[in-house]
């Protein structure tokens, strides 16, 4: 296991309020690994959404003043949840190379409070892959899937869209044939699946101005899924989460997220 490491952390709305056993799981999880996730001070929502336009400055202000808060504790910056992820990248990736987003992002901040890019943004995954290893994580398990209530269960990854693409500023995994996560069921003994549908969208972000769309893709990606032989889901977005949950009635699979596998397995919470 790597020695003792400190990042800068970005929990996102929904993590400190309808999910907070998420938030909770992932932050004991990395003690238990021996590292720390420090929460950056006074952060503001993201967004939730990466805002397209170059001149759209405003609405990606809160993602730069927590770049800069990393960069000012010399840290990288790492996001539990994907669509947080996603914003914060695609951000960083905007102070690097769009001139005219840069610009104007430090006309809002003041010199003094200005950011000049920089900063690592980092997935918890990444994390566990890169930093810790899952040889590591698979010495640390001490109840392993392959036991308890997981026994017998196996497990499908999903990825939805947020966790991988854009692939040319993500870079996380293989956006077309990702491992990630299947690298990590197997570090915490269990069994993954492969399907088809696990990199495609869930439809989350229709859920309220078109329920229609997120129920058909998610009952796509249940069934495929199942029909692959999981009866476990495992995901790393809080929204995938509830939209998958939510159709999951009926289909005889389980939703559950990472940090939930990850506690359980290394002791932190209750199998």
């Amino acid at each position: 296991m790597s020695e003792s490491k400190t990042y800068s952390y970005f929990p996102g709305c929904t993590l400190r309020t309808a999910a907070k056993d998420l938030d909770k799981w992932a932050r004991d999880s990395a003690k238990a690994l021996g590292v720390t996730l420090e929460e950056i001070p006074d952060w503001q929502c993201c967004g939730g959404v990466y805002t397209e336009g170059v001149t759209e400055t405003a609405p990606k202000l809160s993602s730069v003043r927590a770049l800069k808060a990393a960069q000012d504790a010399g840290n990288d910056l790492v996001a539990v949840c994907s669509a947080c992820f996603n914003v914060l990248k695609r951000v960083e990736n905007d102070m690097e190379t769009e001139s005219i987003a840069k610009s104007r992002a430090e006309a809002y901040m003041g010199e003094e409070e200005a950011y000049h890019g920089g900063t690592r943004v980092r997935h918890f995954l990444e994390i566990l892959r890169d930093d810790i290893g899952f040889d590591a994580i698979k010495a640390a398990v001490k109840n392993p899937l392959s036991e308890g209530r997981w026994k017998g269960k196996k497990i499908g990854a999903y990825y939805g869209c947020m966790l991988l693409r854009p692939s040319g500023v993500i870079g996380l995994d293989d956006a077309e044939n990702p491992r990630i996560l299947e690298d990590l069921i197997k570090a915490l003994g269990g069994e993954s699946v492969l399907y088809a549908r696990r990199n495609e969208c869930c439809g989350a972000y229709q859920a309220v101005t078109s329920p229609d769309i997120p129920e058909k893709r998610s009952g796509e990606i249940l069934d495929n899924a199942k029909d692959n032989g999981a009866s476990v889901l495992v995901t790393a977005c809080p929204l995938c989460k509830y939209n998958l949950a939510k159709y999951a009635s009926g289909k005889d699979v389980e939703v559950v997220y990472f940090t939930e596998l990850l506690a359980e397995t290394l002791g932190v919470i209750n199998a």
